[in-house]
């Protein structure tokens, strides 16, 4: 996996000449590309992914994306532009494979959350909050109450039970319903949307 190199505008001043260079299959002007950018991308692909791993991969697949397709590039163009559209079609792209799997989906929602987590970002938590309850809403209404009592009131199956009058047997039968349908429900343009709110600038 390619190594991200740290940020650093001093080692690498990427010019037109640069580009021109790249182009013409110059290893030297890839790897100042690279000096000057890999960092900002792995920063950007973070910003949507919230995972090291998965972010070191948007690095690696954007620069190799880059040599192969050196030779239509605009010698006078903007560099960053495209190497930034490039990584964020990327980082959409895999947060569309991740939400095909149940545990990456839990994955990517638990690396949110957990990022979200400290004092300054609660506004941003609070919005991800509310996608979760519009969920939540959407719900049956018996399913609705006892997914409540269970996940926001602390309650047992057996005094969930008790407080409705019915089997803790058919409590967890509405929870494992519940559970499932709000897991179907997180598909890409969940992901999507929680990632607009929570990462738009």
């Amino acid at each position: 996996m390619m190594r991200v190199i740290p940020f650093d505008t001093e080692k690498a001043v990427v010019d037109d000449n640069q580009i021109q260079k790249l182009i013409l299959g110059g290893e030297d002007a890839f790897k100042k590309i690279y000096d000057q950018y890999a960092q900002k991308i792995y920063r950007l692909a973070f910003h949507y992914l919230k995972d090291k791993v998965w972010s070191e991969e948007i690095v690696q697949e954007t620069f190799i994306k880059l040599w192969l397709n050196r030779e239509s590039l605009d010698a006078e163009g903007d560099i960053w532009s495209y190497l930034s559209l490039i990584s964020k079609r990327l980082s959409l792209n895999m947060i569309r494979e991740i939400s095909r799997s149940t545990s990456l989906t839990d994955k990517l929602l638990s690396n949110i959350e957990e990022v979200y987590n400290s004092i300054e970002e609660n506004i941003y938590a609070n919005d991800l909050k509310q996608i979760t309850e519009k969920l939540i809403n959407k719900l049956p209404r018996q399913q609705q109450l006892i997914y409540k009592l269970s996940r926001i009131e602390g309650l047992s199956h057996k005094e969930i039970a008790d407080q409705l009058s019915i089997s803790p047997n058919t409590v967890k039968n509405h929870m494992v319903q519940a559970l499932k349908t709000i897991k179907a429900n997180l598909n890409f343009s969940y992901l999507i949307s929680i990632i607009i709110i929570l990462f738009s600038k």
